[in-house]
């Protein structure tokens, strides 16, 4: 629990102030959201859980792309959830997307929101920073129903841009608590030796960012 404590506190101060400009900025360098939102395809009736919603930008997107779906939202920074909850109203999406405090290293949805699972869940830019990613990613798995997907987009290796860029990238992302997980495909190729399958593992942008579907079991 102190850990959680110490995180959100964390988060916090980092956004407090950002979460205003956030989507303003975050357009320019978090590549690939779109594309993760047009590929999950929740079946109808379905489920999904975005894991770091932030502002709650990718979920008002994703609720009005697939609108047989219901959508949910956690979130550590309780700064971050008091922007999304006054975007979703302002949206007027509050009766399909609903959101929580909660961390992603270990949450129950039946508590949070009365459900047992998810059809699809998903991380955009959120696993590169949350300090235990592996258990982020096994608690992801974990509440995905049988036949449904976990949807992953991130900063990647850059190992196709030049060294300077993948020099600078890394060192400004230090600064806001950022850093890419380069073992992200092993552990993903690693839960599926149990938990499912690793269908998709992708490096867009020469290696700027990496985007990862895993189907459950």
């Amino acid at each position: 629990m102190g850990d959680s404590v110490a995180t959100s506190e964390l988060m916090d101060r980092i956004y407090r102030n950002q979460r205003h400009l956030y989507d303003g900025t975050r357009k320019y360098y978090l590549l690939g959201r779109d594309r993760l939102i047009e590929r999950l395809a929740p079946p109808v009736g379905g489920r999904v859980l975005e894991i770091g919603c932030g502002t709650a930008r990718n979920l008002v997107l994703a609720a009005r792309a697939w609108p047989q779906a219901a959508f949910f939202g956690i979130d550590i920074s309780s700064a971050m959830l008091e922007t999304a909850g006054a975007r979703v109203a302002r949206e007027q999406l509050s009766p399909r997307i609903q959101l929580a405090h909660a961390d992603a290293t270990r949450f129950d949805p039946a508590v949070l929101f009365g459900v047992p699972g998810f059809s699809r869940v998903f991380l955009s830019y959120s696993l590169s920073m949350i300090p235990d990613w592996r258990a982020a990613l096994a608690q992801a798995v974990a509440w995905v129903h049988p036949g449904g997907e976990l949807h992953i987009v991130d900063f990647g290796g850059q190992e196709a841009l030049p060294g300077w860029f993948r020099r600078a990238l890394r060192t400004w992302l230090t600064r806001f608590h950022v850093e890419p997980r380069d073992g992200l495909e092993r552990a993903l190729a690693s839960l599926g030796e149990t938990a499912g399958t690793l269908r998709a593992f992708e490096r867009p942008y020469r290696g700027y960012a990496q985007y990862a579907v895993f189907r459950r079991a």
